[in-house]
């Protein structure tokens, strides 16, 4: 593995538009559980299926107990940026690393330092109240109790993308962008199941695409060098 991972080192080197598009995989090791692992939540028990309870119907006609699933399973205001994190920010820094493209919405990458960081689903440390449009921390959803409201009354609404709402145009418009400029894309932690998001990488037309994922992906057969250890274990070794 150390002979590929000095390739990967070399392509980094060499690229002039390096871009990262990440998914949930990037922030297991900071403890935040993904979705589809034999730990992840489709593998839990719930009276509803994850992707129900996480719907905008659910919320808008269950908003209660959306709130309470949404705080007991996507809220983890004691994780710290990791491995992969804080190596993205630091080649960010050195002008390699252009973009930090995420499907994830826990905020980790910018408090890692990165700053160009494209958060395709949203994130939970911004929130807002859907009456006056006030803003809102993580903290306020936290520290509520049953729904949390605004001073007006209105109800705080994370602002994350929820099953059955459409990204955000000015966001997936930049990150395709970012895409199409790169030379090298490196793809870590993600299965590249969820659409829309997993179909920007049709986009990429550069030289070197760099898959990091314990388990195959989609676009396994389009990629030039697989790694299938943690993410962070790979960055750790940059």
């Amino acid at each position: 593995m150390q002979e590929t991972i000095s390739k990967l080192k070399e392509l980094i080197e060499k690229s002039h538009y390096c871009v990262f598009f990440g998914g949930a995989g990037v922030s297991t090791e900071s403890g935040i559980a993904d979705f589809r692992s034999v730990d992840g939540l489709y593998a839990q028990k719930y009276p509803h299926p994850p992707e129900v309870m996480l719907s905008h119907t659910f919320y808008k006609e269950h908003t209660k107990e959306f709130f309470e699933f949404y705080k007991a399973k996507m809220i983890f205001p004691q994780a710290k940026a990791n491995f992969a994190h804080i190596k993205l920010a630091e080649l960010e820094k050195m002008g390699k690393v252009k973009a930090v493209i995420t499907q994830n919405i826990d905020g980790l990458h910018q408090m890692a330092g990165s700053r160009e960081v494209l958060e395709l689903h949203g994130s939970v440390k911004r929130n807002y109240c859907e009456r006056c449009h006030a803003f809102y921390t993580e903290k306020k959803i936290v520290e509520s109790s049953g729904v949390p409201r605004c001073e007006c009354g209105g109800i705080v609404k994370p602002d994350v993308v929820l099953y059955e709402e459409g990204l955000d145009s000015n966001i997936t418009r930049r990150a395709i962008e970012h895409i199409q400029k790169a030379d090298l894309l490196i793809v870590g932690g993600t299965s590249l199941i969820v659409y829309p998001a997993a179909g920007m990488l049709d986009y990429f037309k550069g030289e070197n695409l760099v898959l990091i994922n314990r388990t195959e992906t989609s676009k396994d057969d389009r990629a030039n060098y697989i790694f299938r250890e943690n993410i962070g274990e790979i960055f750790s070794k940059l």
